[in-house]
């Protein structure tokens, strides 16, 4: 049971996806770092600065406002007429600090009376309620508080804009005058918005500075990881010698120091192994090239002895027998180990030539003797310039794998694709499906393995094991492909399809191969220069197409290539082949003269060797 991701792991993902970059990454955060601390610093500069404005023009306001009370209301008499008190109103009104004046006092008759300074810019209405209350209220005297009246402010919003108002009491017997005052605060608030625009340039401009210095920071820092990933990159692409030049102590330097330890210790590795993988190569082709000469002499004996098997004592017949179809398994591996040292040190070549692909598959499978186990859908005039040989090889090896493992019949279909990728290419695309059980699905992946076995209590088989990884790499080299799978249904046989360009000739000149028939280069690097492919064989023949006539000797075919070693002689035995009805002398000749038709240059074993399923 998985477990569900944290919401810090939702998070970082979430955050990742939005800021892919480590440039970008670096200048968010630098960014949000310069805006939080510009915007807390502004914060904390405008409110400062607003209380210090506010606090000095009500101080001063009140202050001023107290010491009018004292010299202007506090010589009035007890019971004032309303003029006095206007009077005595607007010359409170007259200070430096630009208020209006309300006062409030008991006329002679003991009637109220209300003068303000400008009627029209300040009335009774204007004082808050719970001002006049604290105005009028009147205080015990104890230690803590000497006087009975005090002043009060309080600052209001008036048609939008702010003001300040205050309210004192004068302090005496009987009714006293009670006076408020007016101020604007209009022009601190302006002062206060400019301050507050001029923090907030000051906060962009710092948030500019803080993103260039991120710019730099972040190239300063990316600059060695770029260098980083393009020396990884180029060590991935096989490079080894790549270093990184190191400079200076930090982290980034003891990093690239690391990594050059990690490519020296990687590129010594890879020598050694390099060195030991070419040394198993000449190793192994060495070992078939000195063993073919051997061999030769062996499978001349051998097919002696098979000659005079009917004369031989019945009791060593069998063991004549085995050792006849051990030395061409024998023989078959050593041919084929050639080949595949070939591949593995790229030095097979194509020798294009124009085919039409449903005659050369008759002609694989006439040559095999599979006509009667194998139903070919193809339609005649369908050309494709490849190398025949390749592919008859190739189509040995699938066909010979399919009777062999599925059973006949043995369906082969060929048709052409247009290619995937949209170049105008055709694609020529050969299915081979046989009636078996199909392939176990653990083994599917492996079907082209050198040497891979299925089943473990079954080490040996027929084949070498290495006929289907040789079809694989001929379908390489002409830049195609061979899958593996089993059809849908209750037959379920195995379906390999071979899928090669139509014309292979872009391939065969990146790989400097020949273009002509028969003109197929000796192999450089491998003794001999032959090509020694398995083509595999029919269900009855045994023998191969490689064969030796009465003079024996070194031969060229009749296209120039290089022509086989004699290893036997032609049959003089009547002994008939399987479903074709051959003899042993028909059969020999036909598939010599089918190499000749195909410009097989090679060793031209006609064994098969199914890849192990």
């Amino acid at each position: 049971m998985t477990q569900s991701p944290s919401l810090g792991e939702r998070v970082r993902t979430r955050l990742a996806g939005m800021l892919p970059t480590l440039r970008l990454r670096l200048v968010v955060v630098f960014a949000l770092v310069a805006l939080t601390a510009a915007v807390s610093a502004s914060g904390i500069a405008y409110w400062l600065n607003r209380d210090a404005v506010l606090t000095r023009a009500q101080n001063a306001a009140l202050n001023d406002f107290r010491k009018a009370m004292e010299d202007n209301a506090g010589n009035l008499p007890r019971k004032v007429e309303c003029q006095q008190l206007r009077e005595a109103a607007g010359k409170m009104a007259r200070s430096s600090q630009n208020y209006q004046v309300l006062l409030i006092g008991k006329t002679p008759d003991n009637g109220p009376c209300a003068a303000a300074s400008n009627e029209d810019d300040f009335t009774l209405g204007d004082v808050p309620g719970e001002l006049r209350s604290a105005v009028a209220r009147k205080r015990s005297l104890d230690k803590a508080n000497s006087y009975p009246y005090h002043l009060y402010w309080q600052r209001v919003t008036i048609s939008g804009d702010p003001y300040l108002v205050g309210g004192a009491k004068v302090i005496g017997e009987g009714p006293t005058p009670t006076g408020y005052m007016l101020k604007s605060l209009a022009p601190e608030r302006d002062d206060l918005n400019s301050l507050a625009w001029s923090l907030g340039i000051a906060t962009a401009l710092a948030l500019i500075g803080a993103m260039l210095l991120a710019q730099a920071a972040a190239t300063t820092v990316l600059r060695p990881v770029r260098r980083l990933g393009e020396a990884a990159r180029r060590l991935g692409e096989g490079k080894l010698d790549t270093r990184l030049r190191v400079s200076g102590t930090d982290e980034l330097a003891e990093l690239s120091r690391t990594f050059n330890d990690a490519a020296a210790s990687l590129e010594h590795r890879v020598a050694e192994l390099s060195a030991r993988e070419a040394s198993s190569r000449r190793f192994v082709a060495d070992m078939s090239h000195e063993l073919r000469t051997p061999m030769t002499a062996i499978s001349a004996v051998t097919e002696v002895l098979e000659e005079e098997q009917d004369n031989l004592d019945p009791m060593i017949a069998p063991a004549v027998q085995l050792v006849v179809s051990e030395t061409r398994r024998l023989n078959d591996l050593v041919e084929n180990l050639m080949e595949v040292t070939r591949f593995d040190a790229g030095t097979a070549r194509l020798v294009l030539d124009d085919v039409d692909v449903a005659d050369q598959v008759t002609a694989c499978i006439d040559a095999r003797a599979w006509l009667d186990a194998v139903e070919l859908d193809a339609d005649r005039g369908t050309m494709a310039r490849l190398d025949p040989r390749r592919l008859d090889v190739i189509l040995a090896n699938l066909i010979g794998n399919a009777l062999k493992h599925g059973g006949s019949p043995v369906r082969v279909s060929v048709r052409t694709e247009k290619r995937a990728d949209g170049d105008g290419g055709d694609d020529l695309v050969i299915e081979v499906a046989d009636q078996g059980p199909g392939i176990p699905e653990d083994v599917l992946p492996h079907v082209f393995d050198r040497f891979y076995k299925a089943s473990a209590s079954r080490p040996r088989s027929e084949g070498s094991g290495l006929g289907l990884s040789i079809a694989l790499e001929n379908a390489h080299i002409h830049g195609g492909e061979i899958t593996a799978h089993n059809a849908p249904g209750a037959e379920g046989g195995a379906v390999f399809t071979l899928r090669l360009p139509r014309d292979a000739r872009g391939l065969a000149d990146e790989r400097g191969s020949g273009d002509e028939p028969g003109e197929r280069p000796d192999t450089p690097g491998l003794p001999g220069g032959t090509d020694a492919e398995e083509a595999a064989p029919g269900p009855d023949s045994e023998q191969g197409g490689e064969g030796r006539d009465e003079q024996g000797g070194e031969g060229r075919d009749e296209q120039g290539g290089r022509g086989g070693r004699g290893l036997g002689r032609f049959r003089r035995g009547k002994r008939e082949h399987g479903k074709s009805g051959r003899t042993d002398d028909e059969h020999d000749q036909h598939q010599h003269q089918h190499q000749h038709q195909h410009g097989n240059g090679g060793e031209g074993m006609g064994r098969g060797s199914g890849g192990g399923r």
